[in-house]
């Protein structure tokens, strides 16, 4: 069984704009179902949440089902779903909660490979409590992490470990269990970004060895919003700051003010959206996980065929970890990337250069932030879109 990709890009009235979207790291095109899901949501009877009047319960019933739907998709507890506006919100957020219980002497971890959001929140969290900042480093020669000296780096000091699940600039894959199991050993705590990962892979958060996991739902089809995962009796241990008169239940202690109903009901249209690609004999989880398997199969060819023509035009692709997104950043020699970015923009092909918010990736590879371009493949990407874009790179090295 494979893809049937026309049939999903139908899904997507954007896509009749005739634009090929090599952008989804950034964020991906809505299909319709999500659009209705959050018209039908805001335009029915809707209140605060309760259960006395049919109004209240559309708002309880559009939270249930949001946690039930995000457990699914990441093989959590829907009790350990918590609702935030953004990935770096939601970080933050944590970072600041649980830095009060850090000391003097404690130590925490970042990488070379994470978006900044994974970085700067446990940084500033560190330095403020007077806590060592370690770092995993990047190989430039494996496009991955070094893990040669992590026994060394990741020590009884060790507080917490934060680390992507994938790099949205290099779509390396880097051995998260491994490095959750090492962390766990000496008692810390591991943070998982899982923003780009999520949209291409079936996440199990048990297996990944991840304490807290985040997403944002606006990579896979979803609105824009994001969620972290947790066992409940973890983040039973956790008192964020919040408002004497909000609940003091988990999850909703770490969610503050009104949630925005429509958006959770969009997100949980997204992840059956995702499902809906698998046959539907199956629970909603299993569904997920083979429908993740198609789309790893047709991306993983996009990506192949993307990478020999990029290599036959004499471009260099700085992605090149043995396990990998379809996701690839390409230097143009001494074109300008941005200038690469222009052109195939006048003719509807969108793949954006900039920094991405990679910033430590981009110290350690040694490139200054705007290098080059970042090439991502979705679900909804079609051969055609991939000759366009090909073409388009070809015609434009000529000039």
């Amino acid at each position: 069984m494979s893809l049937e990709v026309e049939a999903l890009r139908a899904q997507f009235p954007s896509l009749a704009s005739g634009i090929a979207h090599f952008d989804g790291p950034g964020g991906t095109q809505t299909p319709l179902a999500v659009a209705e899901a959050i018209t039908r949501t805001l335009t029915s009877p809707l209140s605060n949440r309760g259960s006395s009047v049919r109004s209240e319960r559309n708002a309880d019933d559009a939270v249930t089902a949001f946690r039930a739907a995000v457990a699914d998709l990441l093989g959590a507890d829907p009790r350990g779903v918590v609702y935030g506006r953004s990935a770096t919100q939601l970080t933050y957020d944590l970072s600041r909660t649980l830095a009060a219980s850090w000391a003097e002497g404690d130590e925490i971890v970042v990488s070379e490979l994470d978006h900044d959001a994974n970085v700067r929140p446990w940084v500033q969290a560190a330095e403020a409590r007077g806590v060592r900042v370690r770092w995993l480093p990047l190989d430039p020669a494996t496009a991955d992490l070094d893990l040669s000296h992590l026994d060394e780096i990741v020590n009884e000091r060790t507080r917490m470990v934060a680390v992507t699940a994938a790099s949205n600039l290099l779509g390396t894959v880097p051995p998260v269990a491994r490095i959750a199991a090492r962390a766990h050993a000496v008692g810390a705590l591991v943070h998982v970004d899982g923003v780009h990962y999520t949209a291409h892979a079936s996440v199990d958060v048990t297996a990944l060895g991840a304490d807290f996991f985040v997403c944002s739902p606006y990579k896979f089809f979803g609105p824009h919003c994001a969620v972290l995962v947790a066992d409940p009796a973890l983040l039973e241990t956790l008192h964020p700051e919040k408002l004497v008169p909000s609940t003091d239940r988990v999850p909703e202690r770490f969610e503050l003010g009104t949630l925005p109903y429509e958006t959770l009901a969009g997100v949980t249209a997204a992840v059956d959206v995702i499902a809906g690609i698998a046959p539907p004999e199956r629970s909603r989880r299993e569904r997920l996980v083979a429908a993740h398997q198609l789309i790893d199969r047709h991306e993983t060819a996009l990506r192949e065929r993307i990478e020999t023509r990029l290599t036959e035009l004499g471009l260099e692709v700085h992605s090149r970890a043995a396990r990998r997104t379809p996701t690839l950043y390409v230097t143009l020699g001494d074109r300008v990337a941005a200038a690469a970015s222009d052109f195939l923009a006048e003719r509807d092909i969108l793949a954006p250069s900039g920094s991405f918010y990679a910033w430590e990736t981009f110290r350690a590879l040694r490139l200054p932030v705007e290098a080059g371009m970042r090439i991502g493949v979705a679900a909804y990407t079609s051969d055609d879109d991939v000759d366009r874009l090909l073409e388009g790179l070809a015609e434009f090295l000529t000039r």
